[in-house]
């Protein structure tokens, strides 16, 4: 993947953004213990499936992401 790509992945409430450029590889955001493995995947394409999870949770979960490589928005503007 180019560094300067930056991929979206949407459940048409909440979007994620990954920048892979930034992201450090914790593996927190997909670890059973410490993450969403159900939304984050390493092993599956695309990696990222944000129906999986309630936007809440994935909101919860991308703020623990320790680069910043993963960043979210609502995709009406607002939030919960």
């Amino acid at each position: 993947m180019e560094k300067n790509i930056t991929p979206k992945y949407t459940n048409r409430e909440i979007t994620i953004v990954w920048q892979p450029s930034v992201c450090i590889h914790s593996t927190i955001c997909w670890k059973q213990a410490t993450g969403l493995p159900a939304v984050f995947n390493s092993k599956e394409r695309p990696w990222i499936k944000p129906t999986e999870a309630s936007s809440a949770e994935i909101e919860a979960q991308v703020k623990k992401c320790p680069s910043g490589a993963l960043t979210y928005y609502y995709d009406n503007g607002g939030g919960k």
